[in-house]
C-alpha cells in the first residue's frame, strides 16, 4: 500500500527547498531582521496599490472574473509596448507574450514545454534551485557550470564582475543532446550583469550547437550605472532561440502578486501555451489589470527621473553602499552586486567566531546561517542551495543578504551585527 502512493520518482525524495526550510526557521527563531528572502518589507509605489484596490472595487464586475486565459488582453498590450522598443521588435501581444503565475510558472512553462526525456539543459551556477528540480522533472539532464571569483586581490574589492565562467568548460558542456540554456542576469544572487563579450559568448554557443537560450531577466530594472542590462534576445541570430521571462513582482515590489510573463518568437511561446493552458490555465485577473495599469503610468514618464523602472535602482544604490559597508566593518568581506538586490559575502574570516559544530547539516554555510539567525538575529540564506552537489564548495564560505529593506531595518542589521561581535571579542 506504501509504495503504491509513494512520492513520484521524477520529484525526488521530497525535500523542503531552502524557502520553505529557512521560513519555517524564521517562525521558529523569530530572528531580528529578516534579510533572507528577497522581498521590500515597505511600500510599493502608491499608483500600483492604488491600481489594485480601484480594480477590485470599480464598476465593472468582469474584472473579477476569469480573463484571457494566456495573458489579460489590457496587460499584453501594454507588455508589448513596453518591450517593443527594447528589443527592436514589434511584439504581437497575443502570440509572443504569456501572463505566468509569477516567474517561477514562467519557467515551467519554458522547460517542462521545450525539455523532453534525456535533453540536456545547461545551468550556470549560483542559480535559481528550482531550474534543477524542473528540468530534472520534464525527463531533462542538467548540466552544471559555476561562476567562479577571480582570485582576490589584496585590499581591492570584489564585485560581481569578478565572478566568470571558464570559457573552455563552458563549449565542453555543448553538444548534440544540448536542448537549453538558462541564462540570468541580472544574477540572483551574485548580483552579476553579463557584458556584451559574454552574452556574445554564449550566444555563439547557443547558435553553433542550435541550443534554445531561456533568459530569466526579473531583476532587469535593478542594474546599477555605468553597467546596463542586455537582452540576449536583441544580440544577432537569437531572437529566434530565445525566449526572456520577466516579474511584475520584481518591477513594482509587489513579489505578492505571483504575476510573471515570458516573451519570444509565436512558434516557441506555442509549446509554453500548451503547459499553462494545462496548468494553471489563467492568472488573476484584478491583479493583470492593476499591473496593466501600473504598466500605463510607468510608460507615460518613461523619459522621466521619477520613472519607477529608473528610480528603483537609484533608491537601491544607498541601501547596497550601506550593507556593503556594514558587512565589511564587522568581518564580512563582501561581493559588490553591479544588478539585483542581494549581497553575497564571504564569513571566513568570522569562522574562529561561531561554533558550527552544533548544527547537523552537512554544509558549512547552512551551519552558519542558522547559528548566525540564533546568536546575532540576522537571517540570511545559505547560497549551497543554488548549487549542485559538485560545485557547493565554490559557494560554502559565503552567506547571501537582501539588502531591498527598509532603512530603519539595515541600520538594526548594523546594530546586531556590532553587538554580535562585541560579544565575540
Amino acid at each position: 500500500m506504501s509504495d503504491k502512493f509513494k512520492l513520484p520518482a521524477r520529484y525526488g525524495a521530497g525535500e523542503k527547498s531552502v524557502w520553505v526550510e529557512y521560513i519555517q526557521l524564521a517562525a521558529e527563531y523569530k530572528p531580528a531582521v529578516n534579510l533572507g528572502q528577497g522581498f521590500p518589507d515597505y511600500h510599493a509605489p502608491d499608483h500600483v496599490t492604488k491600481a489594485l484596490a480601484n480594480v477590485a472595487t470599480g464598476e465593472n464586475p468582469l474584472f473579477n472574473q476569469y480573463t484571457r486565459g494566456f495573458g489579460h488582453l489590457r496587460l499584453v498590450q501594454n507588455l508589448a509596448k513596453l518591450y517593443s522598443p527594447l528589443v527592436g521588435k514589434e511584439l504581437d501581444p497575443i502570440n509572443e507574450i504569456l501572463v505566468t503565475n509569477g516567474a517561477y510558472e514562467a519557467l515551467f512553462s519554458a522547460i517542462l514545454g521545450h525539455v523532453d526525456e534525456g535533453d540536456e539543459v545547461i545551468i550556470i551556477e549560483p542559480f535559481f534551485d528550482c531550474y534543477e528540480f524542473m528540468i530534472k522533472s520534464a525527463g531533462g539532464v542538467p548540466k552544471f557550470i559555476p561562476l567562479k571569483p577571480k582570485p582576490s586581490q589584496d585590499g581591492k574589492e570584489m564585485t560581481s564582475a569578478d565572478w566568470v565562467l571558464d570559457e573552455k568548460e563552458l563549449a565542453s558542456l555543448f553538444g548534440s543532446r544540448t536542448k537549453m540554456l538558462i541564462l540570468n542576469t541580472p544574477h540572483n544572487p551574485v548580483g552579476k550583469v553579463f557584458t556584451a563579450q559574454e552574452l556574445q559568448t554564449l550566444a555563439d554557443l547557443c547558435k553553433k550547437h542550435n541550443v534554445l537560450c531561456i533568459s530569466d531577466e526579473v531583476y532587469e530594472w535593478m542594474v546599477y550605472k555605468p553597467h546596463k542590462h542586455i537582452r540576449i534576445a536583441t544580440l544577432p541570430g537569437m531572437w529566434e532561440r530565445t525566449i526572456t521571462i520577466g516579474s511584475a513582482g520584481k518591477t513594482f515590489s509587489v513579489t505578492g502578486w505571483k504575476t510573471g510573463w515570458a516573451y519570444g518568437p509565436a512558434d516557441l511561446m506555442r509549446n509554453l501555451q500548451v503547459v499553462h493552458q494545462n496548468c494553471v490555465y489563467t492568472c488573476c485577473t484584478p491583479i493583470q489589470e492593476a499591473v496593466a495599469r501600473s504598466l500605463e503610468f510607468e510608460l507615460a514618464r518613461y523619459d522621466s527621473p521619477e520613472c519607477y523602472f529608473f528610480s528603483l535602482a537609484e533608491e537601491l544604490v544607498s541601501k547596497r553602499d550601506y550593507l556593503v559597508k556594514i558587512l565589511k566593518e564587522n568581518g564580512f568581506k563582501p561581493v559588490v552586486p553591479d544588478g539585483g538586490y542581494f549581497v553575497m559575502a564571504d564569513w571566513t574570516k568570522l569562522e574562529n567566531k561561531i561554533d558550527l559544530s552544533t548544527e547537523p547539516d552537512r554544509n558549512k554555510d547552512y551551519r552558519f546561517t542558522k547559528k548566525f539567525a540564533k546568536e546575532a538575529g540576522i537571517l540570511t540564506i545559505p547560497p549551497t542551495a543554488f548549487y549542485s552537489a559538485d560545485h557547493r564548495h565554490v559557494g560554502e564560505s559565503y552567506t547571501r543578504f537582501c539588502f531591498i529593506k527598509k532603512d530603519e531595518n539595515l541600520q538594526l542589521t548594523e546594530k546586531l551585527l556590532k553587538e554580535w561581535n562585541a560579544k565575540k571579542n
